[in-house]
Protein backbone atom coordinates (compact mmCIF):
# COMPACT_ATOMS: atom_id res chain seq x y z
CA UNK A 1 0.00 0.00 0.00
CA UNK A 2 1.46 3.31 -0.60
CA UNK A 3 1.82 5.80 1.22
CA UNK A 4 -0.65 8.23 -0.72
CA UNK A 5 -2.92 5.56 0.41
CA UNK A 6 -2.78 5.73 4.08
CA UNK A 7 -3.24 9.58 4.56
CA UNK A 8 -6.22 10.64 5.49
CA UNK A 9 -7.98 13.31 3.11
CA UNK A 10 -7.61 16.71 4.14
CA UNK A 11 -10.76 17.28 5.70
CA UNK A 12 -10.07 14.88 8.19
CA UNK A 13 -6.31 15.80 8.88
CA UNK A 14 -6.32 19.37 9.01
CA UNK A 15 -8.41 21.84 11.34
CA UNK A 16 -10.18 24.53 8.92
CA UNK A 17 -7.62 26.89 9.95
CA UNK A 18 -4.93 24.68 8.56
CA UNK A 19 -6.69 24.30 5.13
CA UNK A 20 -5.34 26.50 2.39
CA UNK A 21 -8.29 28.69 0.44
CA UNK A 22 -8.52 25.53 -2.32
CA UNK A 23 -9.41 23.40 0.64
CA UNK A 24 -11.40 25.90 2.27
CA UNK A 25 -13.60 26.63 -0.57
CA UNK A 26 -14.35 23.20 -1.48
CA UNK A 27 -15.42 22.23 2.09
CA UNK A 28 -18.89 23.94 0.74
CA UNK A 29 -21.01 21.50 -0.94
CA UNK A 30 -23.05 23.73 -2.99
CA UNK A 31 -26.31 23.35 -1.42
CA UNK A 32 -26.95 27.04 -1.30
CA UNK A 33 -29.25 26.68 2.18
CA UNK A 34 -27.08 29.46 3.75
CA UNK A 35 -27.81 31.73 0.84
CA UNK A 36 -31.25 31.77 1.42
CA UNK A 37 -32.75 34.84 3.41
CA UNK A 38 -33.19 33.96 7.06
CA UNK A 39 -35.75 35.16 9.65
CA UNK A 40 -34.74 35.57 13.34
CA UNK A 41 -37.40 35.93 16.31
CA UNK A 42 -35.98 38.53 18.24
CA UNK A 43 -37.71 37.06 21.80
CA UNK A 44 -36.50 33.58 20.86
CA UNK A 45 -33.58 33.77 18.88
CA UNK A 46 -35.47 30.81 16.51
CA UNK A 47 -33.89 30.95 12.98
CA UNK A 48 -36.40 30.50 10.18
CA UNK A 49 -35.49 29.76 6.77
CA UNK A 50 -37.30 31.18 3.78
CA UNK A 51 -37.29 30.23 -0.06
CA UNK A 52 -36.83 33.46 -0.92
CA UNK A 53 -32.94 33.64 -2.15
CA UNK A 54 -30.28 36.32 -2.48
CA UNK A 55 -30.20 38.17 -5.09
CA UNK A 56 -27.27 37.05 -6.41
CA UNK A 57 -28.41 33.59 -6.25
CA UNK A 58 -28.01 31.18 -9.34
CA UNK A 59 -31.09 28.49 -8.35
CA UNK A 60 -29.83 26.29 -11.07
CA UNK A 61 -26.69 25.87 -10.60
CA UNK A 62 -26.96 26.33 -6.68
CA UNK A 63 -24.50 28.98 -6.62
CA UNK A 64 -23.71 32.61 -6.49
CA UNK A 65 -23.78 34.67 -9.96
CA UNK A 66 -20.71 37.02 -8.57
CA UNK A 67 -18.82 35.02 -5.59
CA UNK A 68 -15.39 37.21 -5.78
CA UNK A 69 -17.44 40.49 -5.38
CA UNK A 70 -20.00 39.16 -3.34
CA UNK A 71 -19.83 41.34 -0.89
CA UNK A 72 -19.58 44.73 -2.52
CA UNK A 73 -23.15 43.54 -4.33
CA UNK A 74 -24.77 42.33 -1.13
CA UNK A 75 -22.94 44.18 1.98
CA UNK A 76 -24.78 41.75 4.22
CA UNK A 77 -24.09 39.05 2.53
CA UNK A 78 -21.91 36.85 5.54
CA UNK A 79 -18.05 35.35 4.61
CA UNK A 80 -17.65 32.57 6.37
CA UNK A 81 -14.20 32.03 8.05
CA UNK A 82 -12.55 30.48 10.90
CA UNK A 83 -13.34 33.08 13.90
CA UNK A 84 -17.24 33.17 12.51
CA UNK A 85 -17.76 29.75 11.18
CA UNK A 86 -18.21 27.98 14.86
CA UNK A 87 -20.93 31.00 15.73
CA UNK A 88 -23.77 31.76 13.22
CA UNK A 89 -26.18 29.38 14.66
CA UNK A 90 -28.42 29.73 11.04
CA UNK A 91 -25.82 27.23 9.29
CA UNK A 92 -27.49 23.96 7.86
CA UNK A 93 -27.09 20.74 10.47
CA UNK A 94 -25.69 19.47 7.25
CA UNK A 95 -23.02 22.19 5.99
CA UNK A 96 -19.72 21.23 5.84
CA UNK A 97 -17.79 23.96 7.67
CA UNK A 98 -20.51 23.12 10.73
CA UNK A 99 -19.80 19.46 10.69
CA UNK A 100 -16.17 19.76 10.45
CA UNK A 101 -16.19 22.42 13.48
CA UNK A 102 -18.48 20.22 15.77
CA UNK A 103 -15.45 17.37 14.62
CA UNK A 104 -17.95 15.28 13.07
CA UNK A 105 -17.75 13.65 9.25
CA UNK A 106 -18.95 15.06 6.37
CA UNK A 107 -22.13 13.11 4.92
CA UNK A 108 -21.65 10.35 1.87
CA UNK A 109 -23.40 13.08 -0.59
CA UNK A 110 -20.78 15.71 0.12
CA UNK A 111 -18.38 16.20 -3.18
CA UNK A 112 -15.30 15.60 -1.26
CA UNK A 113 -16.71 12.50 -0.19
CA UNK A 114 -18.71 11.35 -3.57
CA UNK A 115 -16.05 12.80 -5.94
CA UNK A 116 -19.34 13.78 -7.61
CA UNK A 117 -20.70 17.53 -7.50
CA UNK A 118 -24.10 16.75 -8.58
CA UNK A 119 -24.04 14.54 -5.33
CA UNK A 120 -25.48 17.22 -3.27
CA UNK A 121 -28.82 17.65 -5.42
CA UNK A 122 -29.06 14.29 -6.12
CA UNK A 123 -29.54 13.27 -2.51
CA UNK A 124 -32.04 15.99 -2.34
CA UNK A 125 -30.28 18.91 -0.06
CA UNK A 126 -29.34 21.57 -2.18
CA UNK A 127 -31.89 24.20 -3.30
CA UNK A 128 -32.43 23.23 -6.72
CA UNK A 129 -35.61 23.59 -7.37
CA UNK A 130 -36.96 24.91 -4.35
CA UNK A 131 -36.61 28.77 -4.55
CA UNK A 132 -39.59 30.95 -4.79
CA UNK A 133 -38.13 34.30 -5.44
CA UNK A 134 -35.19 36.57 -5.46
CA UNK A 135 -34.90 38.81 -2.74
CA UNK A 136 -35.32 41.15 -5.32
CA UNK A 137 -38.82 40.69 -5.93
CA UNK A 138 -39.96 39.97 -2.13
CA UNK A 139 -40.21 42.82 0.26
CA UNK A 140 -38.59 42.25 3.77
CA UNK A 141 -42.07 42.85 5.16
CA UNK A 142 -43.50 39.74 3.10
CA UNK A 143 -40.64 37.32 3.88
CA UNK A 144 -42.63 35.71 6.34
CA UNK A 145 -45.00 34.42 4.33
CA UNK A 146 -42.24 32.31 2.26
CA UNK A 147 -40.88 30.65 5.90
CA UNK A 148 -39.57 27.06 4.96
CA UNK A 149 -39.20 24.11 7.05
CA UNK A 150 -37.40 21.73 4.59
CA UNK A 151 -33.75 23.76 5.04
CA UNK A 152 -33.58 22.50 8.54
CA UNK A 153 -33.73 18.62 7.78
CA UNK A 154 -32.30 15.97 6.36
CA UNK A 155 -34.36 14.11 3.35
CA UNK A 156 -34.30 9.87 3.96
CA UNK A 157 -32.69 9.73 0.96
CA UNK A 158 -29.71 11.97 2.15
CA UNK A 159 -29.58 9.72 5.35
CA UNK A 160 -28.38 6.80 3.41
CA UNK A 161 -25.73 6.16 1.00
CA UNK A 162 -27.31 5.53 -2.59
CA UNK A 163 -26.62 1.49 -2.64
CA UNK A 164 -28.14 1.58 0.53
CA UNK A 165 -31.34 3.13 -0.52
CA UNK A 166 -31.49 1.25 -3.45
CA UNK A 167 -31.45 -1.93 -0.69
CA UNK A 168 -34.11 -0.32 1.04
CA UNK A 169 -36.37 0.29 -1.37
CA UNK A 170 -36.38 -3.08 -2.66
CA UNK A 171 -36.68 -4.45 0.49
CA UNK A 172 -39.86 -2.68 0.84
CA UNK A 173 -40.86 -3.70 -3.02
CA UNK A 174 -40.62 -7.32 -1.85
CA UNK A 175 -42.47 -6.97 1.97
CA UNK A 176 -46.31 -8.35 1.73
CA UNK A 177 -48.87 -5.65 1.54
CA UNK A 178 -50.23 -4.88 4.65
Amino acid sequence: MSRDAEQPPFWKAKSLAQMTDSEWESVCDGCGRCCLNKLEDEDTGKIYFTDVACRLFDSEACRCHDYANRSAQVPDCVRLDVENVGSLNWLPSTCGYRLLTEGKDLYWWHPLVSGDPDSVHVAGISCRGRISASEADVPDEELQDHIVNWPNRIPKAARFKPNAVAKVKAAKMKAPAK
